[in-house]
């Protein structure tokens, strides 16, 4: 249990949780001459996803009505910098996969934001509103600092853990998300070259070169991996500032930078 602040809220990644409940809630239905339908319990969807809620509720205290769903938009301004980002993803959202989410606004606070997916959302909101609560089992939340509730233990990330897992993710990729980073480097190879070389925008550089590969593939990849916060956002145009390592972007010793923008990095 996770001691509570005042006015703590859980901002929860509610897409993995509506998802798995609303395929759990389908039949498949084989009527022969080639006739397959699919249908959907509705009311067995929704009580999942409140029995999910309500066990995340209990696991982390009383949080009552403090609780905020965040949610992808169907639109991603990643496919203008990549394409095929998320391309091999073709599987359509499970049946009452958008009514689950219209019942939920009538009880719950939902957030979705156009051409943001819901960890972009989520790490604009905990970094514009700091001192809550993510709930989220996806990697990509390590780049934020703040709480992180993984369904397994809550975890507090600082803001230069967050900075260098954006690196580490940018050098080793993500096949989930379809971007490969480096050719050959995970996240234990990209760990071992930055403790030799320091977490820096040029330790990144120079292995992508070693592969053949540009600075602009490496920036490329950085901004596929990084996670939005309120810096990285136009709340005024509604629309995402792509990240640049502006200056001589390190997040280690020996220099310890940082720049106007971002809070581990300098000029």
């Amino acid at each position: 249990m996770v001691r509570r602040a005042l006015n703590m809220k859980l901002l929860i990644d509610c897409d993995y949780i509506v998802y798995k409940c609303c395929a759990s809630a389908e039949t498949e239905m084989d009527f022969g001459d080639d006739v397959i339908v699919v249908t959907s319990n509705f009311s067995d969807a929704m009580k999942c996803v409140k029995r999910d809620l309500d066990k995340i509720r209990n696991e982390l205290g009383s949080f009552d009505d403090e609780l905020i769903l965040f949610f992808t938009s169907p639109n991603n301004f990643r496919k203008k910098i990549l394409p095929d980002y998320k391309g091999h993803r073709q599987r359509k959202k499970p049946c009452g996969f958008k009514r689950v989410i219209q019942e939920l606004k009538k009880e719950y606070k939902v957030i979705l934001k156009d051409t943001l997916e819901a960890d972009d959302a989520l790490g604009i909101y905990a970094t514009k509103y700091p001192g809550n609560i993510i709930v989220s089992p996806d990697k990509d939340m390590r780049q934020i600092p703040g709480k992180l509730y993984d369904f397994k233990e809550t975890v507090e990330i600082t803001p230069e853990e967050g900075a260098r897992w954006h690196l580490i993710q940018t050098m080793a990729g993500d096949n989930t998300d379809g971007y490969a980073g480096v050719p050959g480097i995970g996240v234990k190879k990209a760990e071992k070259i930055f403790s030799e070389k320091g977490y820096t925008w040029k330790a990144v550089v120079e292995t992508f070169e070693e592969k053949e590969m540009t600075e602009e593939d490496a920036l490329v990849n950085a901004r596929l991996a990084r996670i939005l916060t309120t810096d990285d956002y136009d709340h005024e145009r509604r629309e995402p500032i792509l990240w640049s390592p502006l200056g001589q972007y390190e997040i280690d010793p020996p220099s310890g930078l940082r720049d106007e923008r971002d809070p581990v990095s300098t000029v």
